[in-house]
């Protein structure tokens, strides 16, 4: 029965419309699978000229495309690679990229330590490297001053007075 009313004809007009779009984003999504291309919403909707909302939309649609994304491919031309195992492969890159990270700025921490003690001593701010031999010299004077062989003299000579 066709419709009679301008209101039936545009109601009939939408759901051709739909069916029609519907067939395309099923169509697309064959022909993905056929190809061993990668099957995402943005994948199929490209391919099937509608906007990925119209997939999101129809729960069908998305659950039919989201079921297929999570198939291994069909071509067994190469090494299968699953979503879930390159999943976990980003997991455990992102891991190690996140200890390297770590591991870089501690060696930048050490290396900033190592140039700032260098400057430190290159200014002559810093104490001396060898305090030890110093201070063993500071002995030696200091035993040698106070000997009793050791002659006096005193920096500052007394005023001579007149007897």
């Amino acid at each position: 029965m066709k419709p009679t009313s301008p209101a039936d004809r545009l109601a009939q007009a939408r759901t051709d419309d739909s069916t029609r779009r519907r067939r395309r984003v099923l169509a697309a999504l064959d022909d993905l699978t056929r190809d061993g291309q990668p099957i995402s919403v943005s994948a199929v909707a490209r391919l099937a000229g509608v906007h990925r909302s119209l997939i999101y939309r129809h729960g069908g649609l998305h659950a039919a495309v989201a079921a297929r994304a999570a198939q291994p491919p069909n071509n067994t031309n190469g090494p299968q690679v699953s979503r879930n195992s390159l999943l976990s492969d980003l997991a455990n890159l992102t891991e190690r990229n996140t200890r390297l990270a770590g591991h870089v700025a501690r060696l930048e921490q050490r290396l900033s330590e190592a140039l700032g003690q260098d400057a430190w001593r290159a200014t002559g701010l810093g104490a001396p490297t060898d305090t030890d031999t110093l201070q063993r010299k500071i002995d030696h004077l200091d035993s040698a001053t106070s000997s009793p062989n050791a002659k006096k003299t005193s920096r500052h000579p007394e005023p001579l007075t007149e007897s």
